[in-house]
């Protein structure tokens, strides 16, 4: 309920709605009642956002097979799972077109985004934060429409980005959407929002679990949003069914049977962690300054992405050119346009083709580095295609250079390459993104076991802390007491926090009665007395029996016949105090109750120790809420 306005209410009837939207707001952010209508929105998001994101992936491998690998005779190598639509048929490999079609595409795409939701341009990722954080969980209603188109025609011309990040921001819109909808509080709004951006990632990326965790460790860099953990994991579920009842159910990436642990290995992931963390360190520092140096271009707004495409195709094509021919398959680009799924499958299984030894291991690391920059002209200037999909990309690869380098090197046959691939990709994403549960158990549903369990927590924590003050997104916050979302939701923690014994005044002269003391007494004493508006009446023992109400004291004063028979006992009224090892929620809603401006505070043997003001509540909520400590 709203307040009454405050220019028809008292000072003191303002003061009172001040605290109890304050107290109410102690209560926590999402009552159990209302879980039940949760859970029942959370279904009908994740419903939506699987639709939409299984629409969305048809078309974006639509777009690439029939405007890109048809017309260029591009032949991309895809992962085991990407396969929807058969094998194409040979076209032939015409390089100068392949050099302009990433530019026409992100041409198209960043006009219509410039135009219609200029936040659909780049990953998608940081607007859902952003969303959440400082737009109170709302997003346009164009936004998921949009994004699904211009994404489609980023990646179907083959832009270097991922699936993910594009569904990420169409199921964060459209969990905002239902909550607009359906007239949900804003809190409520915030959840719907996290419990979509997990069921778009669910619906393309087929992890559930590890898409419900993503969306609630994203937000922040060392929090998680725990009220919205069981609605995400609905959502995704519902999409994730969603998806695979029209696909089928198999995992993006094939795999090995199993990757048993050996201890004797966990150096060598110690040193993949540190490897892993200083590449990723090199490509955020290159996509950092690929987004600077757009930002200082004079061009249009809309032409920015263009200018990403057609240097992309102008580096990609020789590239392509040289690799193909030498695999006997000209036109094959090992995955350096598009989402590149297929050079992390590569990684992780191998091919027939393949070459072994240290020619393999050299494949690779020209892959992760070529793979790293065509992300960073996609997605560094503006053009629609996610982040995630490339992030895992280069982590995969290089993790698998890097097992198959140590497998050279220490002759060690139980060394799986493909295990260090897995390993690498979700440290180096869960790195940068610092969402180390997620990503740990996103490469555990994507190896189909959990059998890298163990190797994943450590480098992830090496990873956590060596890429402690680097992030991949700009709106992402440190913790709860950062965001705005949170702002309200931290006065139960203050308050509960605080005890009375450490606000109460204690020096300050204050006036008592006795039961007998005379009207007229309590009165004198009353007028001569500043500050108080309750008067503590006390028996015989100095203990608090009752109090006596300014404003029951003021009716007296104008009475002088009632003033000359009565006593204090007589118009007293029941004592409301609280004890001094009380905390300050309890006082908060004492002076609630009560209606009062202040209160008394006693010991455990009921005697006075001080008064605690509802203004020094306040107080110390401000300093408390307003101070930051030093990162």
């Amino acid at each position: 309920m709203r307040p009454p306005s405050t220019r028809e209410e008292s000072p003191a009837l303002q003061r009172t709605w001040t605290l109890r939207r304050l107290l109410d707001a102690a209560r926590g952010p999402v009552e159990f009642q209302v879980l039940g209508r949760m859970l029942l929105q959370a279904a009908l998001v994740g419903a939506a956002a699987g639709l939409l994101g299984s629409l969305f992936f048809a078309g974006a491998e639509f777009a690439q097979r029939f405007a890109l690998e048809q017309l260029t005779g591009y032949v991309p190598l895809r992962a085991g799972g990407e396969q929807i639509f058969g094998e194409p048929a040979r076209r032939p490999f015409r390089p100068w077109l392949l050099v302009l079609f990433p530019a026409v595409g992100a041409l198209l795409a960043g006009a219509i985004s410039t135009w219609l939701a200029p936040e659909t341009r780049g990953g998608g990722s940081d607007a859902i934060i952003e969303a959440f954080h400082q737009n109170r969980g709302v997003v346009r209603k164009r936004v998921a429409f949009v994004k699904a188109v211009v994404s489609i025609l980023t990646l179907g011309s083959g832009g270097s980005g991922g699936r993910e990040g594009p569904t990420m921001q169409m199921g964060g819109a459209i969990g905002s959407l239902v909550g607009q909808w359906l007239r949900t509080t804003e809190r409520e709004r915030r959840i719907l929002l996290v419990a979509g951006t997990g069921a778009g990632m669910a619906a393309v990326f087929r992890t559930p679990l590890g898409a419900a965790l993503l969306a609630v460790e994203i937000l922040h860099r060392d929090d998680f949003e725990a009220d919205a953990l069981v609605p995400s994991v609905l959502a995704s579920v519902v999409s994730y069914s969603v998806f695979i009842a029209i696909f089928g159910e198999r995992t993006l990436f094939t795999h090995g049977p199993g990757y048993p642990f050996i201890p004797g290995h966990l150096p060598l992931y110690v040193v993949l962690a540190i490897a892993v963390s200083m590449v990723a360190s090199l490509f955020l520092s290159m996509l950092r300054w690929v987004q600077r140096t757009t930002q200082r271009m004079r061009v249009p707004e809309w032409t920015k992405p263009a200018v990403g495409g057609l240097v992309l195709g102008v580096v990609a094509t020789p590239i392509i050119m040289v690799i193909g021919p030498r695999l006997g398959q000209p036109g094959q680009g090992l995955g350096i346009l598009g989402g590149g799924y297929g050079a992390a499958q590569l990684a992780i299984t191998g091919m027939s083709w393949f070459p072994s030894g240290w020619r393999g291991v050299e494949l690779l690391l020209l892959l992760a580095v070529i793979k790293g920059v065509a992300t960073c002209l996609t997605v560094g200037t503006g053009g629609s295609a996610g982040d995630f999909g490339p992030s895992l990309v280069i982590g995969g690869i290089f993790g698998g250079a890097f097992g198959r380098a140590a497998q050279i090197l220490l002759h060690d046959p139980r060394i799986d390459p493909g295990a260090f691939a897995l390993v690498g990709m979700g440290t180096f994403y869960g790195g940068l993104a610092h969402v180390p549960i997620a990503s740990l158990v996103m490469t555990c549903e994507l190896a189909g076991s959990y059998d890298l369990l163990v190797p994943l927590m450590l480098a992830e924590g090496i990873a956590f802390v060596a890429l402690r003050h680097r992030s991949l997104y700009h709106a992402q916050v440190a913790t709860k007491r950062d965001s705005p979302a949170h702002r309200d939701d931290l006065i139960f923690d203050v308050l509960r926090g605080i005890r009375v014994s450490d606000v109460v005044v204690r020096d300050r002269p204050y006036a008592t009665f006795t039961t007998r003391t005379h009207a007229s007494e309590v009165i004198q004493k009353a007028a001569a007395n500043s500050w108080q508006d309750i008067f503590p009446v006390l028996n015989d023992d100095g203990k608090v029996v009752g109090m006596v109400l300014s404003d029951v004291l003021r009716t007296i004063a104008a009475n002088p016949d009632l003033a000359s028979l009565a006593i204090a006992h007589d118009f007293m009224v029941p004592p409301a105090s609280v004890g001094d090892s009380d905390d300050l929620q309890r006082a908060l809603e004492t002076i609630l109750e009560h209606g009062l401006r202040e209160i008394v505070v006693v010991d455990a043997q009921d005697r006075i120790v001080g008064f605690l003001d509802e203004a020094e509540i306040t107080r110390v909520y401000q300093q408390a809420t307003t101070a930051r400590p030093e990162r």
